[in-house]
């Protein structure tokens, strides 16, 4: 951003970026898209994707599992695209307790548990538009910001 000239000819300095909001100036125009992101607090890959697209100025929506499961339709939006094994994490906690290493369910069975038992997913859960990622893909989200 170039100075501006004041009355005796000097050139000002640029106006640092944080004072153009309080001049009514608009700042930097963020990413148009808008992630949606299901997960938990406290899960360290569910914070690394709210940090990836924050850092980047991204508008994201984040649902947090334990206050609010996820529809039993973005489960199956999910599972469409991965098939139901890819959104079970079998290596959960809540996995073991419930003893379901030997269950033998249908997939609209497995939505339904998914949706009841949130701790049963593989997470996080990103949706951009139309493009679904399950779990740390940051190289997926380099690719959806480099286009955008």
């Amino acid at each position: 951003m170039a100075g501006r000239a004041l009355p005796d000819g000097a050139i000002a300095p640029p106006t640092p970026i944080h004072d153009l909001h309080y001049r009514g100036m608009s700042l930097p125009a963020a990413k148009s898209m808008e992630i949606q992101i299901f997960g938990v607090k406290k899960s360290v890959n569910t914070r690394k994707a709210l940090r990836f697209f924050a850092e980047r100025r991204i508008k994201a929506h984040f649902v947090d599992l334990d206050v609010r499961a996820a529809s039993p339709g973005e489960i199956k939006r999910f599972a469409q695209k991965f098939g139901i094994g890819a959104l079970i994490d079998r290596d959960s906690r809540r996995y073991e307790e419930l003893g379901l290493s030997q269950a033998r369910m249908s997939d609209e069975s497995w939505v339904g548990k998914l949706a009841e038992e949130p701790g049963l997913l593989r997470i996080p859960l990103i949706r951009n538009g139309n493009s679904l990622t399950i779990g740390l893909a940051e190289e997926e989200w380099k690719d959806w910001t480099a286009t955008k």
